[in-house]
């Protein structure tokens, strides 16, 4: 790797040590397409950091709601640490009951958007918006709305990664050394944590953290980057943020016709609809989302191009929206069976509970290709999420 190119991503490294508190797996898979890692934390960051309506520890909370549809422990468990980092009662992580109920209105809409978005309706923007003294704003609903997507997709390339078996896990570094940690690979499987990090009772400290990230940065470096004093970093159990546990995907094509219409995109879509209403309740975020899906769509990882959107509008479909000048013959000639299963269980099924299985395609692709897909997959995912919860704004603004 050039100079120049080891600079870049030193940088980026940076970004999400000061955005997350560590440089976390996530940030280290993506790390072989640096111009969508630069786009995604940048993203990132202004959803949880940077002005927006919603109080920080709200932002976390609803990041943790999100996560724990998919019992994503690694996204639990680092939001938890980000909620506490930024003021939040720590109380409200003993579940989500005991949360201020503003924050259980959320979570209808959240169970709907994670496994079902195509439920998504007028009725239940009105409800958040007019619930009396506990009514949520616009700008405050677009902006929970985009945490919730946002959580949901990553929810989906974190386990999408971590069950293929032939990529580099989340775990474990390339060349069997003992792996750079993050505190939050244990929840996930990281069998090469020591035991007593990898306890979910046990209470890590900056400090070790800082000890075990020595091999990817120099100390001095990197301490400059941290606090000095130890802060705690918690473990919280998802199961406690979820109601209606038996609630999941189902097949959109298994539904009733007369009740959920397939969504075409020719009547509601991103650069036409959703892209202006979402900038426009919430500042700049619209040219930020646009960037970061046209940062992963345009990626040069494949041989053959039409395969990318092959992916998407695959996803898509599963996810009920239709694109009426697309030939669908064009999924089952590029996409081989395996791999369409194994997307489709990425991108509407991602659970600790459940392991898909690693096509054998896989093989055929090189590592950064096969990183590129789950990418496809978070941000293809990522759209459909909004385009139901927009649309379902816009509904509720003009009726």
């Amino acid at each position: 790797m050039v100079n120049s190119e080891k600079e870049r991503m030193s940088l980026l490294f940076m970004k999400a040590l000061v955005s997350r508190g560590s440089v976390d797996a996530v940030s280290q898979q993506m790390a072989s397409h640096p111009q969508y890692l630069e786009s995604f934390l940048r993203t990132q960051h202004y959803i949880l950091h940077m002005d927006g309506p919603l109080p920080l520890p709200y932002r976390h909370y609803i990041a943790i709601m999100a996560a724990a549809r998919h019992h994503c422990n690694y996204l639990v468990y680092l939001h938890s640490a980000q909620f506490l980092r930024v003021g939040g009662d720590p109380l409200w992580l003993q579940g989500l009951e005991a949360a201020p109920s503003r924050l259980r209105l959320l979570d209808h809409i959240n169970k709907v958007l994670a496994h079902q978005p195509w439920l998504t309706a007028c009725s239940h923007i009105q409800t958040l918006l007019k619930s009396g003294e506990q009514c949520w704003s616009l700008a405050e609903l677009v902006q929970a709305v985009v945490i919730l997507a946002h959580c949901h997709a990553l929810c989906s390339f974190v386990f999408g990664c971590d069950t293929d078996s032939n990529c580099v896990p989340l775990s474990k570094s390339p060349n069997g050394t003992p792996p750079t940690f993050c505190p939050f690979d244990a929840a996930n499987g990281n069998t090469n944590v020591p035991q007593s990090l990898a306890t979910p009772s046990e209470h890590i400290t900056r400090r070790r953290v800082r000890k075990l990230f020595s091999g990817l940065f120099n100390v001095s470096l990197f301490q400059f980057y941290m606090e000095e004093e130890e802060e705690t970093i918690c473990f919280t159990d998802p199961s406690c943020f979820i109601t209606d546990p038996e609630f999941c995907y189902e097949e959109f094509a298994h539904r009733e016709e007369d009740h959920f219409q397939v969504f075409r995109v020719q009547d509601y879509s991103w650069e036409d609809h959703g892209f202006s209403l979402v900038n426009r309740l919430y500042s700049d975020i619209g040219h930020l989302l646009d960037d970061r899906l046209r940062s992963v769509t345009t990626l040069p990882s494949f041989h053959n191009p039409d395969m990318k959107r092959a992916i998407w509008n695959y996803i898509h479909c599963v996810l009920g929206i239709r694109y009426d000048d697309y030939d669908y013959g064009e999924v089952n000639q590029l996409l081989e069976r395996d791999l369409k299963l194994y997307i489709k269980a990425v991108a509407c099924y991602p659970d600790a509970t459940k392991t898909p299985v690693c096509p054998l395609s896989w093989a055929v692709l090189k590592t950064s290709e096969r990183i590129h897909v789950n990418l496809l997959i978070m941000e293809a995912r990522l759209q459909a999420e909004l385009l139901y919860a927009l649309r379902a704004i816009t509904q509720y603004m003009i009726a």
